[in-house]
Formats: structure tokens, C-alpha cells, sequence
């Protein structure tokens, strides 16, 4: 370790290889080597060692709903790249749109470039929007760096972002297709949500049966279908309907570039659980029930879904009422997905290299940061979370970074408590203690 100035030795290093003993030496930010537990350690070098805690490569997050500027009572860049360290997250990729002004133009990219700039704990890129009226502003907004395209193929839920119809989406997905960008899909037909039914109140069976799987089915197999004739990159944003599963499941053996998220809430959370009124369990698609959720456990299993992701989308407490008709739906989930998803993978035989796979690497080859981002090896950015995998926690919403502390996991016991965060050879938190914000701003690879 000749120009080792860091080390950190742990008997459970998650690399990409697979778990063990070993010492990874920093140097510059970077990490320099990954080498055998006992390696002698430079006398210039400091050493951390960890002892038993497994040493995880920092997660990457790239679905996350800032809302900076314009909604920061919502969120903001400084409470959500808190929360998202205390989480074990290094990198998150912010959504476009829920702030104010949405990131559909490069203008509006500057704003939020500004915004973020300094206030930001671990490193933050951003994601563009398309919509109808702005197919001119892609191609600029892909060199001006975002790391793709987000479109709603139903209603957003705010009125500057509409989404887009079939003909508007093939429109943006041909101009994305020029330039080999991505685009990352909310998929809900909205004729299926228009047909079904539609309840006010607070039962939580009224609100499932607003959004049915159909819905997500039908708009999946379009985009499917739209991708192939195309030759387009395609994701598909927070899914929660097991019925989609063997269409995509088909596209990707023809090769349609096609790739797959779901979130913690749907792998961890079930619609039997779910109390009537609790609309902290509110979100777009919906929780579904516990038969449809050990189907998305053997599609991450079998690589049918990709990655895991918190789809992050906060809002204050008062716009979550006991009414699912008209409480804004988002889960809160930067802070605790991790040990949300650990819990259950060890439940049902997964190891922390499957969630690694998940929520490190997955998300860092989607969004092109897999080059620096999302495993311990050599030549990667020295980020990492470090988890007592075996300790447990209750959740307590009072302990939350985020700026408005409503969790659907409230009283729930989980493992894995994250007890240090780096970011680049920086501990930005240690022991509940966070550094002054270190994060950066990313732009995609050209």
C-alpha cells in the first residue's frame, strides 16, 4: 500500500467478487487496492478498523423527489442528502419534477444546479423531464449533462409536468433514440385508471382498486413494444405489478433495451398490513398485496428487475389526510431502505451481496456512474456505508433526517443500523454526527 493515506479493514467487505475479510486502502478520494485482511498498513496511512461491520460500497439512489426549489417545505437538498447519508446512500439522482421549476430545460437545470450547490452531504445528479410541449429541449438538455428522461405516461399529479399521450411519447422516445439517451417511464395507462373505480375515503381497498395492475401492464407492453421499433433505452420506473413481469421478462431475451425498478415499500410493506386511513402508505403505482410481492422477490432474484430504489417523494404532513382520493402519494424511504430491504432479503435467504447488487450496482450501471460509483474495487470513489448487519432498530420517526418525519415503517423493527458513511475517503457521518456538506454535482459520462 505504498500510497495508501486511508484504510479500512473489516472481516466483511462486499466486493464484487463477494464477501470477505479484507483491507481496501484509499488514497486521493479514491480507492487504491483491495487487499488481504492482515496487509501490512503504511505508517503514514490511517487505519479504521471495523472489526465485524460489513463495509458496503455507498449506495446509489437514482430515483429521488428533492422538490428543491419551489416545494423545499416538501424537502430540500440539505435534509434529503442527510437523510440519505444516514441511510448508507453516497449518490442519488433527483427526479425533475415536484420542484419548482422542473427540470424539463436547461435553463431550468442551471436553477437547480444552483440550488443544490453547497448544500448538498453526499453527490447529487440530476435527472431530465419530457413533456409535450418540450421535445426541442432534450438533445440540449442531454449535453448540458442529466443522466436521462423522465415522462408520466398518466397524470403526474402537478400541473407542470403533464404527461405524455401515446403519440407525444413516441415523438420523445424517437429524439431520445437519436442521441442513445434514456428514458425512464411512469407506467400507467390512464384509460385503465380512468375505467376503474373511483373512491373517496379511507379504506385502503378502495384506493387499490383505483390503480390496477392492468393499468401498469398495458402501459408497460406499449412501452415495450415502442422501445423494440425504435431500437430505444428504456426503464421502467417503480414497479409494483407482478403481471408485467413475463412481458418484460420476453423483451429483454429479444434483446429490447429494456431495464426494471422496484422500491422497498412494494418488497417490504403489503396491502394486508395496510390500516385504513394510514395514507403515509400512499403511493403511485400502489402497495399490492403479499402473493404479488413474493413474485417481485423471484424477479429481482432471477434479474427480471434490476435495481431497487427509494422513489423518495416526501410532502408535508397536512397533505397526507385520511382521504387515499386526495392525500398526496409518496413514500418517504431515503433513511431506511436499506435496513427496510435488508430485513427481508435475510428473511427469504438473500445475503448483503444480492443487496449490494440491488441498490449499488444496479443503480450505478443504469445511470453510467458504474465506472466510479457502486462497488469496492479499485479505481472506484471511496464510498461506502458500513451496516452492523445483525443489530436492529425500531423506527422512530422522531430520529428521521427528513424534513417532514412521516414514515409508513413507524414502529417497525428492522435490521441493519448503518454506523459510519464516506464519501471519497471522508466520513460525512459517524455515530448520528453528520461533517459540513462534501458532496458534488454529477453530470452523466459523455
Amino acid at each position: 500500500m505504498p500510497d495508501a493515506e486511508l484504510v479500512l479493514r473489516s472481516t466483511r467487505v462486499i466486493t464484487p467478487e463477494g464477501t470477505r475479510a479484507a483491507s481496501v486502502a484509499v488514497a486521493g478520494g479514491t480507492i487504491t487496492a483491495v487487499l488481504p485482511y492482515d496487509a501490512p498498513v503504511p505508517a503514514a496511512a490511517r487505519l479504521e478498523d471495523l472489526g465485524d461491520d460489513a463495509l458496503l460500497p455507498g449506495l446509489v439512489d437514482t430515483h429521488v423527489h428533492v422538490n428543491d426549489p419551489g416545494r423545499t417545505e416538501w424537502e430540500g437538498f440539505w435534509t434529503a442528502t442527510r437523510a440519505a447519508a444516514a441511510g448508507g446512500i453516497t449518490t442519488l439522482i433527483d427526479m425533475p419534477l415536484n420542484s419548482l421549476p422542473p427540470t424539463t430545460t436547461v435553463g431550468h437545470l442551471r436553477t437547480k444546479r444552483h440550488t443544490a450547490a453547497g448544500r448538498a452531504h453526499i453527490d447529487v445528479g440530476f435527472w431530465g423531464g419530457a413533456l409535450p410541449d418540450n421535445v426541442r429541449d432534450l438533445r440540449p438538455l442531454h449535453e448540458a449533462g442529466v443522466f436521462g428522461f423522465k415522462a408520466f405516461l398518466s397524470p403526474s399529479g402537478v400541473d407542470e409536468f403533464p404527461h405524455l399521450g401515446q403519440e407525444e411519447l413516441a415523438r420523445s422516445l424517437a429524439e431520445i433514440a437519436a442521441f442513445d439517451g434514456l428514458l425512464i417511464v411512469h407506467a400507467e395507462d390512464p384509460r385503465h385508471l380512468a375505467d376503474a373505480p373511483s373512491h373517496g375515503g379511507p379504506k385502503y381497498a378502495d384506493f387499490l382498486a383505483s390503480r390496477p395492475r392492468e393499468a401498469e401492464d398495458t402501459a408497460i407492453a406499449h412501452l415495450i413494444g415502442l422501445a423494440q421499433r425504435l431500437g430505444a433505452r428504456v426503464h421502467v420506473l417503480h414497479l409494483s405489478s407482478s403481471g408485467a413481469l413475463p412481458a418484460i421478462a420476453a423483451a429483454k431475451a429479444d434483446g429490447v433495451r429494456v431495464t426494471v425498478e422496484t422500491c422497498p415499500h412494494y418488497l417490504t410493506l403489503s396491502a394486508e398490513e395496510v390500516p385504513d386511513g394510514a395514507s403515509a402508505f400512499k403511493c403511485c403505482p400502489p402497495i399490492r398485496e403479499a402473493a404479488n410481492q413474493d413474485l417481485l422477490w423471484q424477479a429481482l432474484a432471477d434479474g427480471t428487475i434490476d435495481c431497487v430504489v427509494t422513489d423518495h417523494s416526501p410532502s408535508t404532513a397536512d397533505l397526507k389526510t385520511d382521504d387515499f382520493a386526495t392525500a398526496w402519494g409518496g413514500i418517504s424511504g431515503l433513511q431506511l431502505s436499506l435496513p427496510a430491504v435488508w430485513t427481508e432479503a435475510r428473511a427469504r435467504g438473500h445475503g448483503l451481496e444480492d443487496v449490494v447488487r440491488w441498490m449499488a450496482t444496479g443503480t450505478a450501471r443504469l445511470a453510467g456512474l458504474d465506472a466510479r460509483k457502486g462497488g469496492i474495487a479499485p479505481g472506484r470513489d471511496a464510498d461506502f456505508a458500513v451496516l452492523a448487519p445483525e443489530r436492529t432498530f425500531t423506527v422512530d420517526p422522531a430520529a428521521l433526517q427528513h424534513r417532514n418525519r412521516v414514515t409508513a415503517y413507524a414502529g417497525k423493527t428492522l435490521y441493519g443500523v448503518i454506523t459510519s458513511t464516506w464519501l471519497r475517503g471522508r466520513r460525512i457521518l459517524a455515530d448520528g454526527e453528520f461533517t459540513e456538506p462534501k458532496g458534488r454535482l454529477l453530470t452523466r459520462s459523455p
